[in-house]
């Protein structure tokens, strides 16, 4: 019997912040000749929040280049807080998210993809400087409650980003089938 991962992890085997964020742009660096390779891709009639919501690769790069601003920009505010925990985050559902996704996913890929790579690289900065005391400050989701600022990162920022990498390789085996 193979022992369990938390039996087999250790801190060094770990990836750190950093090389999952160097990784998930080497990913979406991978992707862009692959995605751009079979256009045109078609816009989704509904881009959404619900089950009839249907991405492509506009809509998703569309929504991973407004994210990862958005998100930076809310673990800031959650970091510089000094009144307790502060309120951040957002929803789902929200109009500002659903409508920067269908003023931007038209745009070319080419575009979008270059703006995926500079907020990555901006995030990847960050990730450098971030200190153990920043990690730790808590902010208020809607919807999840009191969170760290590591946990803002970790859900928000990479695993979602990850997320996407999958789904867009999911988008392109469909295309091929």
């Amino acid at each position: 019997m193979r022992p369990s991962y938390a039996a087999r992890a250790t801190l060094a085997a770990m990836p750190t912040d950093i090389e999952r964020i160097d990784a998930v742009r080497r990913a979406y660096a991978e992707l862009a000749p692959r995605v751009m390779g079979v256009e045109p891709w078609p816009l989704a009639e509904d881009y959404g929040t619900g089950p009839e919501a249907s991405w492509g690769p506009g809509e998703v790069l569309a929504h991973v280049g407004e994210m990862l601003p958005f998100w930076l920009g809310e673990m800031e505010r959650v970091i510089d807080g000094r009144t307790g925990p502060v309120p951040f985050g957002r929803i789902a559902d929200d109009p500002v998210r659903i409508g920067i996704i269908g003023r931007d996913r038209s745009l070319p890929l080419r575009v979008l993809f270059g703006r995926v790579d500079g907020w990555l690289e901006a995030w990847a900065d960050r990730l450098r400087t971030l200190d153990d005391a920043e990690r730790a400050r808590v902010g208020v989701h809607p919807r999840l409650g009191e969170m760290p600022a590591a946990a803002i990162l970790d859900r928000f920022v990479l695993g979602h980003a990850e997320e996407h990498v999958t789904q867009l390789n999911e988008i392109l085996t469909e295309r091929r089938t």
